[in-house]
């Protein structure tokens, strides 16, 4: 355990000040929140500043460990995980998932998904409704990059919120806009106080995955010649927020009238084709979203736009039905429906 000298003295004044924003921006100023600790230092830094947080306003912090089984040293890493909790006084709770490879999505992708849905599952054992997450400016810089490259348009350029709704739970980033130098710094120092590290993964540096690649390729170049790219794509990543919010408005609209049904999983083809083009797109992109389904590529948009606009007004002429992620785009009597079934 930590001596009350460090509780009175240790801590990034604006690292703790982050996390006092976020959760206070929130309608209602919740008593109980957990971190996700994952073992590295991003995570383990935030489970600290979280910790200096809620001693000081009486919250109950839980730490939330995901075991992938992707790499050799996971088991290490979730008793290390377990040991800084300890440390802080925090309750730990681990959970060992097993990643779909099946899914065509890409590990990374596959094991972001496994990790969500095992923060919805550990959130309803500790009574957690927000979870903190460790994403910083340089993170940030790496999506927009990212999402660039990957021709996401406009809106994608958004990168990662603040604040997102999934599952139920509310998820926070509150150091969007702190440098990870900083966020190491404070590791260093918690190491010197306490003795305890954090952990590498090997795969924040293997260059055969996507998000490594820009990091250990892109990032030293453009580090050279354009010393301050991530903060401007942290400031393209807010304005893309802006004109999300702007377009989301104007797709609800738009989506309210299609006809949609009471849970809103299917709408009217014809109101759908009664739109201009641009605003089609719009309001498919607006209607997965809020269905909790991935963004499609433009390739895959444009495929799936052709494809409704090639059926019959009522859908009759032929079964239309489009795979995107684990579910099924079908039209039928008039309808387009996401079914989250298998194939028929």
């Amino acid at each position: 355990m930590l001596t009350g000298a460090f509780w009175r003295t240790f801590g990034s004044a604006a690292m703790t000040q982050a996390v006092s924003q976020a959760l206070a921006a929130l309608p209602e100023h919740p008593r109980r929140i957990a971190v996700g600790l994952s073992g590295g230092a991003d995570s383990a830094m935030l489970a600290v500043h979280a910790a200096l947080h809620a001693r000081r306003h009486g919250i109950e912090l839980h730490c939330f460990h995901i075991h992938h089984g992707l790499q050799a040293p996971a088991d290490r890493w979730q008793a290390h995980a377990h040991d800084l909790a300890q440390m802080l006084g925090l309750p730990c709770h681990s959970l060992t998932v097993s990643v779909d490879l099946g899914t065509g999505s890409g590990i990374e992708s596959a094991a972001r998904d496994a990790r969500y849905q095992a923060f919805d599952r550990l959130a309803a054992l500790a009574s957690v409704e927000h979870v903190l997450l460790a994403h910083h400016r340089n993170d940030q810089a790496e999506t927009v990059l990212l999402r660039l490259l990957r021709g996401a348009g406009p809106t994608g350029l958004a990168a990662m919120g603040p604040l997102i709704r999934r599952g139920g739970l509310t998820y926070l980033r509150p150091w969007l806009d702190i440098e990870r130098a900083a966020i190491l710094e404070q590791a260093r120092a918690f190491h010197e106080i306490s003795g305890w590290e954090p952990v590498q993964d090997p795969t924040n540096a293997d260059d055969k995955y996507t998000r490594a690649a820009v990091r250990e390729r892109l990032a030293p170049e453009l580090d050279q010649r354009w010393p301050g790219w991530q903060g401007a794509l942290a400031r393209h990543a807010r304005q893309g927020a802006e004109i999300r919010e702007v377009l989301d408005e104007v797709a609800g609209l738009d989506f309210n009238g299609l006809d949609p049904g009471a849970d809103g999983r299917d709408f009217s083809l014809a109101a759908w084709r009664r739109l201009s083009v641009a605003r089609q797109a719009l309001v498919l992109r607006y209607w997965l979203a809020r269905m909790g389904q991935r963004m499609p590529t433009d390739a895959r948009l444009q495929d799936l736009m052709r494809q409704l606009r090639g059926l019959h007004a009522l859908g009759h002429d032929r079964q239309m039905q489009v795979k995107h992620g684990q579910a099924w785009i079908r039209c039928a009597k008039g309808r387009v429906f996401l079914d989250a079934g298998p194939s028929r």
